[in-house]
């Protein structure tokens, strides 16, 4: 049985995010003072004494986009509205009773689903006889709440519940595996996660910027309950502080990347990689995540290369994620989508592996055999009598040595290869920790995920379909 819906209405500047964000406790939703911040369908789990619900936060009803993305906004909320068993109708304490609340109590009166009318930023008590004209709305009498400091939250919870009744006691399906789609503005991103969600869960626009929230959408795929993380798309580090909302999304990003267990980094096959590219790349690289470099829009650039070109194209433009399994896709047409789903839970059943420390040390004795680290100038030669794997997601790998300032970076990189390709984690990244057994010193060499050279062609390519 689906989850029970909670959708959060009420025009702009209400304080719908900042509820939805109390409701959750959690900062999902981006808060800001300006209006139309939010323009998704922003949506969590909430989980309160074993009952279980979506919330769902939208934009303001009747918004005045400045980027013209206001139609848009209001078929998100006609989604939500359809989908909804409860609906909280937000208005403004503060603001009183405004022509925009009467014609979004109008657009309600046509749902089925049982609203609650809740008065937020009630923030002194006092004020909760300022809020009886909203019974004029046709809705009873309003919910008095503060989202910011948390009046009324219990209330408002209490009443959830008793709304959903039994319909709420069942437990959501654990998600096997969270991908975070990331890459700079009009990359894709948001026609992807519709092609995995088979709707128009996410906005999309060739406005550049239109996804703000890092939006977690809940899809099926072979029986399997997954998680798709829509997410702004990046741009130039010094253009963030021109826009504090635009700053809050590429945190989010950041974030979606942590939480993630393998990242969809999309790529626009119809330009250059360019300086976003490169330092998207390395903030993957950074937290160790296993990644899939996926060329969108191919159908628009398939004339311009061979795939194998493109992939040699992206050996020199990103080194740092060349060990990264490439797909082409046009997420548009819906082609290669889920087959790229199919390569990151590859990826992610790679991540959580554990080898034997019989197998690890026998490839590292013979990387050892195959090539000696020489001594520093006028020091000793390192030697490595010993290697263990002390974790997985990223495999961990310890290595002791009789010194760890001995270890040069060519030999750690050559190290790193050879166990790319001797044990399963050719197309992830690894993390080395050197250790000295002399002093019981614990040294990860500029703490990076260790990278093969191995060619290109030795990555399995999700190819283009035939016609």
């Amino acid at each position: 049985m689906p989850l029970p819906v909670v959708a959060i209405v009420g025009r702009p500047n209400v304080g719908k995010s900042s509820l939805f964000n109390s409701l959750s406790r959690a900062r999902i939703s981006i808060v800001e003072p300006t209006a139309g911040v939010t323009r998704d369908r922003v949506s969590t789990i909430c989980n309160v004494d074993q009952h279980y619900f979506e919330l769902v936060d939208m934009g303001g009803h009747g918004i005045v986009d400045r980027d013209d993305l206001g139609e848009h906004v209001e078929r998100q909320i006609q989604f939500a509205l359809a989908r909804a068993d409860l609906i909280l109708f937000v208005v403004d304490a503060r603001d009183g009773l405004t022509p925009l609340d009467r014609q979004t109590a109008a657009l309600l009166r046509g749902h089925r689903s049982p609203v609650v009318l809740v008065a937020n930023k009630v923030d002194e008590p006092a004020m909760e006889a300022q809020i009886g004209e909203f019974a004029r709305l046709g809705f009873g009498e309003p919910l008095p709440v503060s989202a910011t400091s948390g009046l009324g939250r219990s209330r408002l919870v209490e009443i959830i519940l008793e709304s959903l009744g039994d319909r709420s006691m069942e437990a959501p399906p654990d998600p096997v595996m969270k991908v975070a789609i990331v890459g700079k503005r009009n990359a894709g991103k948001s026609t992807f996660i519709n092609a995995l969600a088979g709707e128009e869960r996410v906005i999309v626009s060739e406005i550049p910027g239109t996804t703000r929230d890092s939006i977690d959408v809940r899809f099926e795929k072979d029986g399997r309950t997954l998680i798709a993380i829509d997410t702004a798309g990046l741009q130039k580090k010094r253009k963030l502080m021109d826009e504090p909302i635009d700053y809050y999304a590429f945190v989010r990003a950041r974030r979606a990347i942590q939480r993630a267990d393998v990242v969809l980094f999309l790529i626009d096959a119809t330009v250059p990689i360019g300086q976003v590219d490169k330092a998207l790349a390395q903030a993957v690289l950074e937290v160790y995540k296993p990644c899939v470099l996926v060329v969108n829009k191919w159908d628009l650039a398939k004339g311009q290369a061979a795939t194998d070109e493109y992939g040699d194209y992206l050996d020199k433009a990103l080194p740092q994620l060349d060990f990264a399994p490439i797909s082409f896709t046009s997420a548009n047409a819906g082609r290669n989508v889920y087959a790229t789903i199919d390569l990151a839970s590859m990826l992610c059943k790679q991540a959580k592996t554990r080898v034997s420390t019989g197998k690890l040390n026998q490839v590292i004795q013979d990387a050892v055999a195959q090539n000696a680290p020489r001594p520093r100038r006028g020091g000793r030669a390192p030697k490595v009598p010993f290697a263990t794997q002390v974790s997985t997601e990223p495999p961990t790998i310890v290595v002791f040595v009789n010194g760890t300032e001995l270890v040069t970076a060519d030999y750690e990189r050559f190290l790193a290869n050879r166990l790319r390709e001797r044990l399963p984690f050719e197309e992830i990244p690894i993390r080395l920790v050197f250790r000295s057994r002399r002093r019981g010193a614990v040294h990860a060499s500029r703490d990076e995920p260790m990278r093969h050279n191995a060619n290109r062609g030795s990555r399995e390519q999700v190819r283009w379909p035939s016609n």
